[in-house]
């Protein structure tokens, strides 16, 4: 177990580049399964949920190779059918592995997912909208169990944009007969770039990106070397990290139309943001107005970057309130924040921020990968030394979170936390794996 110490006061300064997307990353290791060929992605982020993703597909019997930043996939031996719990327990975007497996093996045994402990995310919607694709399902042992005599396309209405269900239900679609059309489908840049990648491994889908999307299906798909996107989230982190600290950051490498909204309000709040084609400048600031925050599917306010701005909003002059609209439980960093002497309070799924003039060090744990990143920020900009423990939940989706935020000039450092002996299994091998 490791801890970050943070001396906060230091003003950042410089550039950053943004890592590649966990969220997209994820799904198209997983939609390399749907093909009998090798498959290259390129700007891959080395955190944690890629290395458990590809234990999770050496498991079902591919052969992985990563090394600077690209990942090599190819078919090894016969393919399993089931992931081991040991794996996916750790990982919520592991169940994105149930439609390839069922698209190109017929079969699938996966056990229920884990990942951050943010509120219910059900995977009904999953289930409910491979039932229509005529897979017959059942959960049982913490197990889900499906089987289908090849998949049949057909109408898929979501109760929810959910974007793992809709990501889920798109890679299976691709193999099944005939056309399927996903209806009030998420339509997050994660999503195109799923769609994007299917289709050159020779796909036929359409609308992605909109509430609607249409998949005729095909007989077999071939290997691919694809770009993974850039992180919005991570680069939306960064732009908090430097505007909390009074900084100039150039945070680069990013689309930021897929910040499009975030942006919109950041400069509501009265930040001094400069777009290029390239990234966001950030200017020092002199202020911060408080503002009203509601998170809501994409193109709405993403809920990943709530916990990080809710920091910001604690240093606004003003009172603000974000309304949590995604996920019921996602307020669970609030009372470690509180310990810096942040004011706010709860209210069912409204968070009410009061600003301060100051924050105070303290000795916290990482809640959640969102939520831990928020501590981070916030001990940057506190009076003293900061202890953030936990921060293995970080490790998840933040690819050299400290390396980077020392390069602009933060103090912060890793350290392992003496109370524990043993030490966890590295991050990463040193060399790469098969």
């Amino acid at each position: 177990m490791e801890k970050y110490i943070i001396k906060g006061g230091k003003k950042l300064k410089g550039e950053v580049r943004v890592s590649g997307a966990k969220n997209a990353t994820l799904k198209l290791m997983a939609a390399s399964i749907l093909t009998e060929e090798p498959t290259l992605l390129r700007n891959v982020p080395n955190i944690k949920d890629v290395y458990f993703m590809c234990r999770v597909l050496e498991e079902l019997g591919f052969k992985v190779r990563m090394e600077n930043r690209t990942v090599e996939i190819k078919p090894h031996f016969s393919l399993k059918i089931e992931t081991p719990y040991e794996l996916v327990s750790k990982m919520r975007a592991s169940i994105g592995v149930l439609g390839p497996l069922l698209a190109r093996l017929g079969k699938a045994r996966v056990a229920l997912p884990g990942g951050c402990n943010i509120g219910s995310r059900k995977i009904d919607l999953h289930l409910r909208g491979l039932e229509v694709l005529r897979a017959r399902i059942k959960v049982e042992h913490g197990f889900i169990e499906a089987e289908a005599n090849g998949l049949v396309g057909d109408k898929i209405s979501l109760d929810f944009p959910s974007v793992g269900a809709t990501e889920n239900l798109l890679m299976a679609a691709v193999l099944a007969e005939g056309t399927t059309f996903i209806e009030n489908a998420a339509h997050e840049p994660e999503i195109v770039d799923l769609a994007n990648f299917l289709n050159k491994m020779g796909a036929k889908i359409k609308g992605a990106g909109t509430f609607l999307i249409e998949i005729q299906g095909v007989k077999r798909l071939h290997g691919v070397d694809y770009t993974v996107m850039s992180d919005r989230i991570e680069a939306g982190t960064f732009i908090v990290a430097a505007v909390l600290t009074k900084g100039e950051v150039y945070v680069k490498g990013f689309r930021k139309d897929y910040l499009e909204l975030v942006l919109d309000k950041f400069r509501e709040a009265g930040l001094k943001l400069l777009a290029d084609s390239q990234g966001i400048w950030v200017a020092e600031q002199k202020g911060i107005k408080a503002i009203d925050i509601v998170t809501l599917p994409y193109p709405g306010f993403p809920t990943d970057l709530q916990p990080q701005v809710m920091v910001l909003l604690s240093l606004a002059d003003g009172t603000s309130i974000i309304t949590e609209n995604v996920f019921e439980s996602r307020f669970a960093h609030v009372e470690e924040l509180k310990r810096f002497g942040c004011d706010i309070e709860t209210q069912g799924h409204h968070a009410i921020i009061r600003g301060t003039n100051k924050l105070n060090a303290a000795k916290i744990n990482a809640t959640d990968l969102r939520g831990g990143a928020a501590l981070v920020l916030a001990g940057l900009v506190a009076n003293g030394s900061t202890q953030v423990g936990e921060i293995h939940h970080i490790d998840r989706g933040y690819e050299h979170f400290e390396q980077k935020l020392r390069g602009l000039g933060a103090d912060i450092i890793r350290q392992k936390d003496s109370k524990f002996a043993a030490a966890e299994r590295p991050l990463l091998p040193s060399q790469p794996w098969l």
